[in-house]
This record gives structure tokens, sequence and C-alpha cells, in this order.
């Protein structure tokens, strides 16, 4: 049985997360968050130590090396500024780092982490769920199974409304959460790259608080990308269906269909990492270079294919 940390048990995904340790037959021993909205804990690991105080967690985190009782796992679910920090505090104390999207903001993060894993023998996991989905696996098969000179023509168009209070929180703040791209399309990046290979253009149409567009050719395939946490940029039949977030990837005029699915797969993640088979440093650098460049781009209405709802 393996024994974790987690930090940022108040977020959104950490009880995937609490799901996840509980399914693979494991034991969360200790949790950290600055708020104490935490009752989730308790339907997994009623008894793990919890603290809103780094200072004391970190301290009960060394105690417990100290005993000969170390943490083999530390998940990582704070603010995506955080998630750096963090993860170095798992790899001093000889913990493995299981961390959500973005691993990282900046790719210099990524050179920092490598020479401190191999400084401690410990190893930074990332979450990319997408990676493990069936229906993007087998498109994925299907796309190696093509002549490598193809080029798919994809639109990936992303539509997740969000209330004042997203941008009162750290999500809000490009140099906390990167920006749009960053902390809702990071996962759809590391997607595409995963399956339809390596960024060889990269053109930004669109860079606003609330949302974002852009191109990007990869080996394989032209991709118009279009983000927004905007509600006023969805679709008119998705808000008369009273509905505030709209997903769709077409590949050459299909349909991807991958909204189901998603049930299990942090619990995948967990297994892929605990057997030593999850998505390491190498695998998270694409998407982060790619956040990177869209983030700090000058953004040009006039150049390159225009994804259909900027046009």
């Amino acid at each position: 049985m393996k024994r974790f940390a987690l930090i940022g048990a108040a977020g959104y995904v950490a009880p995937r997360h609490m799901k996840a340790i509980k399914e693979t037959g494991n034991t969360l021993v200790a949790a950290l968050d600055p708020n104490d909205s935490v009752g989730i804990i308790d339907s997994y690991f009623p008894k793990a130590d919890f603290f809103t105080e780094f200072e004391r967690f970190d301290r009960h985190i060394d105690k417990k090396r100290r005993k000969g009782e170390k943490i083999d796992y530390v998940s990582i679910c704070s603010p995506n500024y955080l998630h750096d920090a963090h993860i170095r505090f798992a790899l001093r104390n000889n913990a493995s780092a299981i961390c959500e999207k973005p691993l990282v903001l900046n790719p210099w993060n990524i050179d920092g982490l490598e020479d401190i894993e191999a400084e401690t023998g410990a190893q930074v996991y990332n979450i990319l769920q997408l990676r493990l989905h069936p229906s993007l696996i087998k498109l994925k098969q299907q796309v190696e199974e093509q002549k490598k000179d193809k080029k798919y023509e994809i639109d990936l168009t992303y539509i997740t409304s969000r209330g004042h209070w997203y941008f009162t929180s750290w999500k809000g703040y490009p140099e906390k959460s990167g920006g749009i791209p960053t902390n809702i399309g990071i996962h759809f990046y590391d997607m595409l790259i995963w399956i339809f290979g390596n960024v060889l253009q990269n053109e930004v149409h669109l860079l606003e608080a609330d949302k974002s567009a852009g191109y990007l050719e990869l080996e394989n395939a032209r991709v118009r990308w279009f983000l927004s946490v905007d509600e006023n940029t969805l679709p008119e039949n998705i808000k008369a269906a009273g509905q505030r977030t709209y997903r769709s990837i077409t590949v050459d005029g299909n349909e991807i269909e991958f909204s189901g699915g998603f049930t299990d797969l942090h619990t995948l993640s967990y297994e892929g990492i605990i057997a030593g088979d999850g998505f390491g440093l190498k695998e998270a650098r694409p998407s982060i270079e790619t956040v990177y460049a869209i983030r700090n781009a000058v953004p040009n209405l006039k150049k390159g294919e225009l994804h259909p709802f900027i046009q």
C-alpha cells in the first residue's frame, strides 16, 4: 500500500484524486489546503491529517519521513502557478509527484525539475487523462495506420461559461493561471500533439482575458482552435437548450465523440503511474512549450486560417 499526501484538497479536481487513491488500494495520510471546506475527505479517508498552513504540513511530512513513514507520492491539485514549487517540495521529500495539468507554466521550469529528478531519484508525473480515453486512443491508431504525409483538417471548439467569480480568483490572472489557452486548453493541445505530431507552425489570432483563438500546423494536421469562458460565444442552439458548455472536435468534418468515458480516467492514470508507466516531464513538455508560445504571441486576425467562430 502506497502512502499519499494531497495538496489542494478543497479544489474542484481533488475528489477525483481521492477516489483514484482509494480505488487503487492506497491511502491518503495528509492533506493541505488554505480553505477548510474539505468535508469530501470523509467520504474517502476520514483519518487523514489535514492542514491549512503549508509550514505545518511541511513539518508533518518531514517528521513522517524521519520516522521511517515517508510519503510515496504527493498529489498536486493546487493553482497552476504553485505547481512548480509543490512538485519541488515532493521531490525534496523523496516522494514522486502526481500533478494536475498544466504541469508548470514555463518550459524552463521543466529543465529545473529534470535536474531535481536526477538528484533525488523521485519522479514527476502529469495527469494527461485524454491520452487514456478509448475514443482518442482509437483515433490515434487510425492516424498511425494512414500515410505519414496525410494532413487532417481539424476544428477544436471549447466554450465553458464562467461567472464573475472566475476573474476574481487566481484563474483570472494570466501570471497565475497562464490565461485561457493554458488553463482550459492545455489538455487539448497535449492530445492533439500526441495524436498528430509535433508543432510546425503556431499562429494566434485572438488573445483576450475570456477567449482565445488561433491556428496550429502539426506534422499530420491543420488545427483551427477557439477557446472561451464567455457565454456569449455559445452557439444559439446551445443557449436555447439552456446549456453553458460546448465542446466540439471535428476531424475532416467528422465529429469526434468523447463527452463520456471520463469517470475512471484518473484512476487509470494512477494505475499506470504506480505501475511505473505514467506520463512524465518528457511527455508534458510539448504542450507547455505550445501554450507558452501562445501566451507570449502578438495576435494577428489578418494572418492564417481563422476558426469559424471568429471569421
